[in-house]
């Protein structure tokens, strides 16, 4: 008798239907078990709101929760940046796999770069951290640009610069990767003039907390699929971000990376990244530090950096997050 199909619960975007098809091609080799994709739309899904109006915050990830809660899914897949920092306590994080590319890019018309865009360049992106950042480093260097929020699946961004609507959108290169467009495009922003958005490039596996011998073996499967580098990476790039009390729609910018020498890890820095939306201000600070070896380490490491921040007055250029 062949063992009964897992259920995946994913969102329904083409993003993230690609996304979690790969969750279930590494959780079908763990497990030896089919796994089957269970689509579920959710309140940011068929909102026509911008993020940072709807609050951002779980907007993606609620509906997901509530199926996994109702025990209509198995597990769940979320884009680690969407998730709220606070984790439900019959939920568990099973696993975070080995972290995509975090990084920023730019998708321009006539292939253009970033710093080639043509005075009062309309950049089009649905958040306030990277209109922040991007009006900031413009500020900076003498370039002349407007950013324009918008909102659609990755299809809908890039249609707005082949249709000549705008010059350039800003993407996650990480989604970009995963439905096999990376091709498109033209200029992946460095993290010194981007910080990504906490989490991002990240995947994170959830299923119900161990309440019954299911469960808890579903746990234990899933747990292969962690990647201790990437878990520490976001605990503390999301420590950072709970610690200033924003959401994920929050102008804040956030990432952790291994530092060594070949292939031995010394430390761990942490950068972060806060700024007014019009680029007018930025509170942009680092720590460095031995590589976190538990999840209360890696948390220190974030609430560190953001007490750092906050005196440095992050939490006046956070006025106009989502409440």
């Amino acid at each position: 008798m062949t063992e009964k199909a897992l259920r995946l619960g994913t969102r329904r975007s083409k993003l993230a239907m690609a996304q979690s098809g790969l969750v279930a091609d590494a959780v079908s080799q763990v497990t030896g078990r089919p796994v089957e994709l269970v689509p579920v739309t959710t309140y940011g899904d068929i909102s026509r709101e911008h993020l940072a109006q709807i609050g951002g915050t779980g907007v993606f990830v609620a509906a997901l929760r509530e199926a996994l809660q109702r025990g209509e899914v198995d597990f769940a897949v979320h884009s680690l940046k969407d998730l709220p920092t606070t984790q439900p306590e019959d939920l568990v994080l099973a696993a975070v796999p080995e972290r995509e590319d975090p990084r920023d890019v730019l998708v321009a018309r006539d292939a253009l770069k970033f710093t080639d865009l043509p005075r009062g360049a309309r950049i089009g992106t649905g958040s306030p951290r990277r209109m922040a950042q991007l009006n900031a480093y413009a500020r900076a260097h003498g370039l002349d640009i407007e950013t324009v929020p918008i909102r659609g699946n990755v299809d809908t961004r890039i249609g707005f610069v082949k249709n000549g609507e705008l010059d350039a959108v800003v993407l996650a290169a990480a989604g970009l990767n995963r439905v096999g467009r990376s091709d498109e495009a033209t200029d992946f922003l460095s993290v010194d003039t981007i910080l990504p958005a906490p989490g991002q490039g990240a995947l994170a596996v959830e299923c119900r907390a161990g309440h019954t011998a299911q469960d808890a073996d579903l746990a234990a499967e899933l747990a292969e699929l962690d990647d201790p580098h990437t878990r520490a990476a976001v605990t503390a790039e999301r420590s950072l971000l709970a610690a200033l009390e924003a959401g994920c729609s929050a102008p804040v910018g956030a990432l952790a990376d291994l530092l060594g020498d070949g292939r031995i890890v010394k430390e761990m820095r942490l950068r972060g990244v806060v700024g007014r939306i019009d680029g007018s201000a930025l509170v942009q600070l680092s720590t460095t530090g031995p590589v976190p070896q538990t999840h209360d380490q890696a948390m220190a490491l974030g609430r560190e950096l953001a007490t750092e921040m906050l005196a440095q007055g992050a939490a006046g250029l956070m006025g106009e997050r989502a409440q």
